[in-house]
C-alpha cells in the first residue's frame, strides 16, 4: 500500500484521481486546495488531512517524510500553469509525481524537470490515458501492421460545451491554461503522434477564445482537426438529443469509436504507473511541443486543408462590449 498526497482536491478531475488511488488499493493521507469544496473526499478518503494553505500542507508533508508514513506519490490536479511548481514540490519531498495533462505549458519546462528528477532520484509521470484505451491500442497496432508507406487521412473533432464561467476562471486565461488547444486538446495530440508518428507539418487555421482548428502532417497521417467549447458548434443531431459533447475520429471515412471507458482510464493509468510502466517526461514532450507551437502560430484562415467545422460562423467573446 502506497501513501499519496493530492494537490488540487477541489478541481473537476480530482475525484477521478481519488477513485484511482482507492481502486488500486492505496491511501490518500493529505490533500490541498485553496478552495474548500471538497466534500467528495468523504466518498473516498474521509480520514485524509486537508489544507487550504499550501504552507501548512508543505509542512505536514515534510513531517510525514520523517515518519513511517512518508508520501510515496504526489498527485497533481491543479491549474495548468501551476503544474511545473507543484511537480518540483513533489520531487523535493522525495515522492514520485503523477500529474494531469498538460504536464507543463512549455517544452523547456520538461527539460528542466529532467534535472530535478536526477537531483532527487524520483520520477514524474503524466496521465496520458488515451494510450491505454483499447480502441486506440488496436488502432496503433492496425497502423503498425498495415501498409508500410500508407499515409492515412484523419478528421478529428472534439466539442465540449462550456458556459460563461469558463472565461472567468483560470481556464479562460491563455497564460494560465495555454488556450483551447492546450487545455482540451493536448491528450488528442499525444494520441495522434503516438499512433501516427512525429509532426512534419503544423498549420493553424483558426484560434479564438472558444475554438481552434488546424492541419497536421504526421509521419503516417494527414490530420484535419477542430476543437471547440461553444455549444453552438455542436452538430444538430447532438443538440436535438440535448447533448453537450461531441467526439469524432474518422480514418479514411471510417469512424473510430473510443467514447466509452473514459472514466475508468485514470484507474488504469495509476495501475500502469504502480506496475512500473508509466509515461514519463520524454513521452509527454511531443504533445507539449505541439500545443506550444499551435499557441504561438498566426492563424492562416480558411485556406488549404481545413476541417469542415472550421467554416462555422465565429462567435464573439461573451464578455465583449463591441
Amino acid at each position: 500500500m502506497k501513501n499519496f498526497a493530492l494537490i488540487g482536491a477541489a478541481g473537476y478531475i480530482a475525484p477521478r484521481h481519488m477513485k484511482a488511488i482507492k481502486d488500486t488499493g492505496n491511501r490518500l493521507l493529505a490533500a490541498y486546495d485553496k478552495f474548500d469544496s471538497v466534500g467528495v473526499m468523504d466518498s473516498h478518503f474521509p480520514d485524509a488531512d486537508f489544507f487550504t494553505e499550501f504552507e501548512r500542507f508543505d509542512r505536514h508533508v515534510e513531517k510525514l517524510k520523517r515518519t513511517d508514513n512518508k508520501i510515496d506519490y504526489v498527485s497533481i490536479c491543479s491549474p495548468n500553469y501551476l503544474h511545473d511548481s507543484h511537480i518540483r514540490f513533489g520531487l523535493r519531498v522525495g515522492a514520485d509525481v503523477i500529474c494531469e495533462k498538460p504536464l507543463v505549458l512549455n517544452p523547456w519546462n520538461i527539460e528542466a524537470l529532467k534535472e530535478v528528477e536526477k537531483e532527487h532520484g524520483k520520477r514524474v509521470f503524466n496521465i496520458l490515458q488515451l494510450r491505454l484505451h483499447p480502441s486506440i491500442i488496436a488502432l496503433k497496432e492496425r497502423i503498425q501492421n498495415g501498409q508500410k508507406d500508407k499515409i492515412y487521412d484523419i478528421d478529428l473533432a472534439y466539442l465540449t460545451s462550456r458556459g460563461h464561467w469558463y472565461y472567468t476562471s483560470w481556464k479562460g486565461d491563455v497564460s494560465k491554461s495555454g488556450g483551447i488547444a492546450t487545455n482540451i486538446g493536448v491528450h488528442f495530440y499525444d494520441m495522434l503522434t503516438w499512433v501516427f508518428g512525429p509532426v512534419k507539418t503544423n498549420q493553424v487555421h483558426i484560434h479564438t477564445h472558444d475554438r481552434a482548428a488546424g492541419y497536421l502532417e504526421l509521419e503516417k497521417a494527414r490530420v484535419r482537426w477542430f476543437l471547440s467549447i461553444n455549444a453552438d458548434t455542436l452538430p444538430d443531431s447532438v443538440k436535438a438529443k440535448g447533448g453537450r459533447t461531441y467526439r469524432s475520429l474518422t480514418m479514411e471515412g471510417e469512424e473510430i469509436e473510443f467514447s466509452d471507458g473514459f472514466t475508468e482510464l485514470h484507474t488504469h493509468s495509476y495501475q500502469h504507473i504502480l506496475d512500473g510502466n508509466g509515461f514519463g517526461l520524454d513521452e509527454a514532450m511531443n504533445s507539449i511541443q505541439l500545443v506550444h507551437d499551435i499557441r504561438h502560430m498566426k492563424p492562416l484562415g480558411l485556406v488549404g486543408e481545413y476541417h469542415p467545422f472550421a467554416k462555422l460562423d465565429l462567435a464573439k467573446h461573451p464578455f465583449s462590449t463591441t
